[in-house]
């Protein structure tokens, strides 16, 4: 099941957040600074030590700060690669990979790829959705998604892309 929901990611409601990085480890966006922070320094250091990731790749931590069981990192730019569709869809099949693997029953998600100078919201939508039906299809884990966008039009353009039609 996807659901979409309106808040904070750091406020989720799962088992496991998946978290947009840069391959040096930076947050994204604000909301994914927001979240980086709330997830406490400790865990910001463990990731900074690991080194750098390749654009596409996701790499499980412990929760953090916030609960969580689990956080899943994935790069979706670097200095060299901009965030691009293929990037993105790379990342999120990555992180679903690692979900599925360490049998995670729900995972919240902000989406991927946005921000100033990225893909627009629409986009991500168009990108991650198909990508989420393919694995939720095809894998037991996880269970549940939770899409968790900042704004009603952000929420109306993913739940829109979630109905069955034409």
């Amino acid at each position: 099941m996807i659901r979409v929901e309106r808040g904070e990611l750091a406020a989720a409601t799962a088992a496991a957040v998946l978290r947009p990085v840069t391959s040096e480890w930076a947050a994204v966006t604000p909301a994914s600074r927001r979240l980086e922070v709330a997830l406490g320094t400790s865990l910001a250091e463990q990731c900074r030590a690991t080194g750098e990731l390749p654009v596409g790749a996701a790499l499980v931590t412990p929760g953090g700060a916030l609960g969580f069981e689990l956080a899943v990192h994935v790069a979706v730019r670097s200095a060299t690669e901009p965030v691009s569709p293929a990037g993105v869809v790379r990342a999120l099949r990555a992180g679903l990979r690692r979900l599925d693997e360490w049998g995670v029953r729900s995972v919240a998600m902000p989406p991927l790829g946005t921000g100033a100078g990225n893909l627009d919201i629409e986009e991500a939508a168009e990108l991650s959705i198909p990508v989420l039906l393919e694995h939720m299809d095809s894998c037991a884990f996880p269970g549940e998604v939770v899409i968790v966008v900042e704004s009603e039009y952000e929420q109306d353009v993913f739940e829109r892309r979630l109905r069955p039609g034409p």
